[in-house]
């Protein structure tokens, strides 16, 4: 609890990785992903639960070994790759409010695919919810001008190069771009009328904070490898 709120923290873990199988629990630094998730809510001290939504009981059980409960197995019609994280919000707060017969005011979800997090960042995003009245919180960090999306390009099936956003065409010096952002999935933070009323992870009151630093999102084998080597960087530090 802080300031009065009760917090739900959501751990997102399906089963049906494509890139790499039961991705959520392949090992990282000697200890499966999902692990790494139920340390950082360990050491923050604020929430009054914290649950793995998952659809697969092996999933599960390493959830449990980690400290964090499961007290349901997420149903089929919202376990596919085109299933929205607001799906899988919506139903694990219902489903825990059910069952543990609390209300949560804040519900904060910490995907296993971000494990470079700190418990700083998720303090910071709680934080700034809270004290600062907004409706949801995500972590972000600076988008390379290189990469602005007025530099971005398509190109059509019979190869025609086109900007995706024609306004580019008036970009000469980046110093005309306006800086824009991109998730990194540290964190996000949501009050509870977000998710049940106004159904949305991105409503009117939302704000970002954003962390500099090197975030990698897994997706592949390849990713483990490059968050292996950031963490070792930082321990050199």
């Amino acid at each position: 609890m802080l300031s009065g709120q009760t917090l739900l923290a959501v751990v997102p873990a399906r089963g049906g990785s494509k890139g790499v199988p039961l991705k959520n629990i392949h090992p990282l630094a000697g200890k499966p992903l999902v692990a790494h998730a139920a340390d950082v809510i360990r050491a923050c001290g604020w929430f009054d639960k914290a649950v793995v939504s998952t659809d697969e009981p092996r999933i599960a059980d390493i959830a449990r070994a980690a400290g964090l409960e499961v007290p349901f197995l997420r149903p089929a019609e919202i376990s596919g790759d085109r299933i929205g994280d607001w799906d899988v919000l919506a139903h694990a707060l219902q489903e825990t409010e059910r069952l543990a017969g609390v209300q949560y005011d804040v519900v904060v979800m910490l995907q296993p695919t971000s494990p470079l997090r700190r418990v700083e960042h998720v303090h910071q995003t709680i934080e700034r919810l809270i004290d600062g009245g907004w409706d949801a919180v995500w972590t972000v960090s600076a988008t390379p001008l290189k990469y602005h999306p007025f530099k971005q390009l398509t190109m059509s099936e019979a190869g025609q190069l086109r900007l995706v956003d024609p306004r580019g065409q008036g970009i000469i010096a980046r110093q005309q771009l306006t800086p824009v952002y991109h998730r990194n999935g540290i964190a996000y933070a949501f009050t509870r009328r977000t998710i049940l009323d106004y159904r949305t992870l991105l409503p009117e009151r939302a704000t970002a904070l954003v962390l500099d630093g090197e975030f990698v999102s897994i997706d592949t084998i390849a990713d483990f490898a490059d968050v292996e080597s950031v963490m070792r960087r930082s321990e050199a530090r």
